[in-house]
């Protein structure tokens, strides 16, 4: 017998509405960019338009929730590095090559919504999940530079701005090439990364963890 109430199944029927729509503003969003229509959303995740303005008023919401759900990705992403791999250095490459997807993601948002992201940015939330990601990375750095494997003059701060530098797109280049050259890219950035004898003192000025909000 179903003991399930009819309370808690309309519960659970919105948490999953609202996580399909999560999603497939999510994946439009990647695919299509910043103008795809609401009621495009609504039928790629299988709901009514009503369904989908009654949990989200209007695109702001929307795009608020998507970049927080974006947040959360990376940071699982993040924790699974550093719990899945004994190697710091497996776990640093890890985390920035299947964070990128995410976080290209995010960048663009960043972009097309420019004043929703200020918004995001100062959401407790997305503080909380920033200074949670960057202790990770902090830890992760740290790791690597005591296995001698990532020279010692970068730290975290650096690897994430660099990261972001790197996902940002270049005014007047197709997005498609911009995306195509993402895992190439990061490969380098990474082989850059690595402790050599023959590295070059870097210019003073590093990005330090409270730079970036990881207190």
């Amino acid at each position: 017998m179903d003991n399930e109430s009819p309370g808690r199944k309309l519960r659970a029927d919105a948490r999953l509405n609202r996580e399909q729509i999560i999603e497939a503003a999510r994946v439009l969003f990647a695919e299509r960019g910043a103008e795809v229509p609401m009621d495009e959303v609504a039928r790629r995740a299988g709901v009514g338009t009503a369904t989908l303005y009654r949990r989200f008023p209007d695109r702001e919401a929307l795009v608020r929730e998507v970049a927080l759900d974006g947040f959360h990705r990376v940071v699982a992403i993040a924790r699974d590095a550093e719990d899945e791999e004994p190697d710091a250095w497996q776990a640093l490459s890890r985390f920035i090559h299947r964070a990128a997807a995410e976080l290209r993601l995010a960048t663009w948002l960043s972009i097309w919504f420019a004043s929703t992201w200020e918004r995001v940015h100062d959401d407790p939330e997305q503080r909380r999940l920033r200074r949670i990601l960057l202790k990770i990375l902090d830890r992760l750095v740290h790791r690597a530079q005591a296995d001698g494997v990532l020279r010692r003059d970068v730290d975290a701060g650096d690897l994430a701005m660099m990261t972001a530098l790197l996902l940002r797109p270049m005014p007047g280049l197709r997005t498609e090439l911009t995306q195509r050259g993402v895992d190439r890219y990061l490969a380098l950035m990474l082989d850059g990364l690595r402790a050599h004898p023959d590295n070059r003192r870097l210019p003073d000025g590093d990005i330090g963890l409270a730079d970036l909000g990881g207190d």
